[in-house]
């Protein structure tokens, strides 16, 4: 049986590949345990990205992009259905003010199926409430 993909959102890549995070040897454990098992919405790609080059420019966006090549990771983008489900949630949801990239990771776990999200933004997820499973189980 293959294993099941697990959703990586922007807060788990960013520690992961920033060893000055407090949270990056949790977050290394993480990955080292579910190894070939991430999936990452390129929406997360973008915010990464931003904050990578934010924190030190050229040199770190760089080097994040350059790590992201060798590690032959899944990646999976946001379909016209995907849209239409995140409008849905961020209405559904209006009162928490859910960030557009967890409306997007919390459309694909329900359209893929998928019960697992790595994340240090444990708010959003612990309120939302899929349509496939009772919970979201979150990483770590």
């Amino acid at each position: 049986m293959a294993p099941t993909s697990i959703l990586v959102d922007s807060s788990f890549l960013y520690a992961l590949y920033n060893r000055d995070e407090k949270t990056s040897e949790a977050v290394s454990a993480i990955a080292d345990l579910y190894r070939g098992q991430f999936l990452i919405p390129y929406v997360v790609l973008t915010e990464v990205a931003y904050l990578f080059n934010h924190a030190g420019g050229v040199p770190a966006l760089m080097r994040f992009l350059d790590a992201l090549a060798t590690a032959n990771y899944a990646y999976e983008i946001i379909s016209n259905q995907g849209l239409i489900r995140i409008c849905e949630i961020i209405t559904e949801y209006d009162d928490a003010k859910f960030d557009f990239v967890d409306c997007c990771i919390m459309a694909l776990a329900e359209r893929l199926n998928i019960t697992q999200v790595c994340t240090l933004d444990q708010r959003d997820f612990s309120i939302f409430r899929p349509k496939h499973c009772d919970y979201l189980e979150l990483l770590p």
